[in-house]
């Protein structure tokens, strides 16, 4: 083999021991919230949304009646975009290392969102085994939507790239 050929192929090796380092990181992080009993789960997700409602000066000026109600909604929201957030970083992480081998993109996304949905699965059930928890079909789809639009990010910025990559060629 030429020295050209080795060196691209000792790259995408360590490209895709980062990913796969990445991607299991956030399975690791994804388990640990769902190892949480409802109570350390809803601590944490209280003190995520206070901190981010207390920024605003509207809310600081509010009764403590009306700071309750506000809190105990934006909080189920909060919760959400957490879910929607980790899970678009496990569809790009996917994306990407599913990328660095010679398979069509119809066949990367697939299976992109297929594994994400088996983890999102397993992640629900898991945390069925978690005092105070209860696992959420809603969180799911959730969880999916987010991994495909980590999926198109990845489809995008290579689109961008090669448009970019062929715009230096004519010139």
């Amino acid at each position: 083999m030429k020295k050209e050929k080795l060196i691209s192929i000792n790259k995408i090796n360590i490209l895709r021991i980062i990913l796969i380092i990445l991607l299991l990181c956030t399975f690791f992080i994804i388990f640990g919230f769902s190892s949480q009993n409802g109570e350390q789960s809803g601590g944490i997700s209280r003190k995520v949304t206070e901190i981010i409602l207390k920024a605003s000066s509207n809310y600081n000026k509010l009764e403590e009646e009306k700071k309750e109600i506000i809190l105990y909604k934006t909080e189920s929201i909060i919760r959400k975009v957490a879910h929607f957030s980790i899970y678009t970083v496990d569809g790009f992480l996917l994306m990407g290392l599913l990328s660095t081998y010679k398979i069509q993109d119809k066949w990367r996304l697939i299976m992109t969102i297929g594994i994400g949905i088996l983890y999102a699965m397993s992640d629900e059930f898991h945390q069925s085994f978690s005092p105070g928890r209860t696992p959420k079909v809603t969180d799911v789809y959730i969880d999916t939507l987010g991994v495909i639009v980590g999926a198109l990010l990845v489809i995008f910025i290579r689109m961008v790239y090669q448009k970019i990559k062929y715009c230096k060629k004519i010139t």
